[in-house]
């Protein structure tokens, strides 16, 4: 197997290409696949906000891709596309599976779940296989688009190390699952080697934690003196996402997948 990667200097594209660095890089301009299997993870960056851009999130998270599938109307064409939990939006079952009803709320979750649509409807018409890879809240050193807004989790142990107060909502009480970058990349590609095709894959440790206790170990580590204050949570963001959030890992282990960073490991990291 030999991708063509798209999207290959995001966070998870370079950490993939240290890992596997025998795959080919598509460049940013550039639109026809080099291989029969791709490997796609373009993507916006600006995934917490509801009242964002909308026609940054369609150019990026949908034109981008329609160029590429133009290139793709063939039978032998694997398609390996890169999506998001967010695209669940609120379940009140958990953890969430792949067959999920998704209700995705905000542009950004809305485009990847139209992006996951169009490409099996475009894999029903032209014959093509597909994979979709679901990834959880994924962490590790190295994450250039830091933010409030994006990423939260490694924002604030960035504050804690500078001493600076943390704001929770819900009194820390959220569950996240989360996952560090190199999992997730072995995660990706053993998917696109040995998963099942025209299937979807959640990807994440499948264990969850509260933000409080994240931040709480992370606060401990740096001996840091930042203040954690409980703050009203404000309704587009209740809206926005479950409070309580993991997802069902049972199709990715069952390729033979075990992640070799704990949560411990992934605070150590980013502490350091």
């Amino acid at each position: 197997m030999k991708l063509s990667i798209y999207g290959a200097t995001g966070f998870i594209g370079r950490n993939f290409n240290i890992l596997y660095p025998y795959h080919t890089i598509i460049k940013r301009e550039e639109r026809e696949p080099k291989s029969k299997d791709i490997l796609f993870l373009i993507s916006n960056v600006e995934n917490h906000k509801l009242d964002f851009n909308a026609s940054k999130h369609i150019n990026t998270n949908l034109y981008i891709l329609c160029e590429v599938l133009n290139y793709c109307k063939k039978e032998d064409i694997v398609f390996n596309f890169v999506s998001s939990s967010l695209v669940y939006g609120k379940l009140d079952d958990l953890p969430a599976i792949e067959s999920s009803r998704c209700n995705p709320k905000g542009f950004y979750s809305i485009t990847k779940k139209c992006a996951e649509d169009l490409i099996i409807s475009f894999s029903e018409t032209f014959k093509l296989k597909y994979r979709i890879i679901r990834l959880c809240n994924v962490l590790g050193r190295g994450d250039g688009n830091i933010s409030k807004e994006r990423n939260t989790l490694t924002w604030m142990v960035n504050n804690l190390k500078g001493n600076k107060d943390i704001e929770l909502y819900d009194k820390g009480e959220q569950v996240r699952d989360i996952i560090h970058v190199k999992d997730a990349c072995k995660a990706i590609e053993l998917i696109c080697r040995a998963g099942e095709k025209n299937q979807i894959y959640n990807v994440s440790s499948g264990k969850a934690i509260t933000i409080k206790n994240f931040i709480n170990i992370a606060k401990n580590k740096l001996n840091s003196i930042s203040k954690i204050k409980y703050i009203e949570t404000p309704k587009s963001y209740s809206e926005f996402q479950n409070k309580y959030f993991w997802m069902d890992t049972k199709k990715l282990r069952s390729l033979g997948f075990r992640e070799n960073y704990s949560h411990e490991d992934i605070i150590n990291e980013l502490c350091n």
